[in-house]
């Protein structure tokens, strides 16, 4: 009975050993999963964080672009508005200058000084009458009444081929181009 005890045991023993080994295989392998488990979900958030931040980083820089882009018209907007409206205020005070007929006889006679007649000044019905009192003693140039002349005058030369153009809204969008520039560079600033 004893041979069957120790062979019992001997069985009993080998059993545990074999099932502690298994408990161990088990177990180890276990770990070694839940730890790739581990190791994958930290290389997924990693990814995902990666992934998260250059979104932002990319929203962020659109977003700044659309803002510049924004500001920018806004600047060119604003210049436009400013620009037409002094544009605006200079035609209208070149043309309140230009329906002065002493102005206007003076700015005539300045054009003409270095010019040889013979040749037309035409301009609107009142100021013909204004610069025909004022330029009587201008030597080959005549004064024309022209319907169409609106507010300043034309020189005509060598039989109206050749005319220079001293109306209102020639000389205002002339200064106008000349101030453009420096009207650019106060606005900004």
């Amino acid at each position: 009975m004893e041979d069957l005890q120790s062979i019992l045991e001997k069985i009993n023993r080998e059993g545990v050993e074999k099932a502690e080994a298994e408990a161990a295989r088990i177990v180890a392998e276990a770990k070694d999963k839940a730890a790739a488990i581990v190791r994958e979900a930290n290389e997924a958030a990693a990814k995902a964080k990666a992934d998260a931040e250059s979104a932002a980083k990319a929203s962020a820089e659109r977003g700044e672009a659309t803002l510049r882009q924004s500001a920018r018209d806004i600047v060119i907007s604003v210049e436009g508005a400013v620009t037409d409206l002094l544009a605006n205020i200079l035609t209208r005070n070149v043309d309140a200058a230009l329906s002065d007929g002493a102005t206007a006889a003076a700015v005539a006679a300045a054009a003409i000084k270095d010019l040889t007649g013979p040749g037309e000044i035409a301009a609107g019905p009142k100021l013909a009458a204004a610069l025909q009192a004022q330029l009587a003693a201008s030597g080959g140039f005549t004064v024309v009444t022209d319907e169409s002349a609106g507010s300043g005058f034309s020189v005509r030369l060598d039989g109206g081929r050749v005319e220079h153009s001293f109306k209102g809204d020639v000389i205002a969008a002339e200064l106008a181009k000349r101030l453009r520039p420096e009207l650019a560079k106060l606005l900004k600033g």
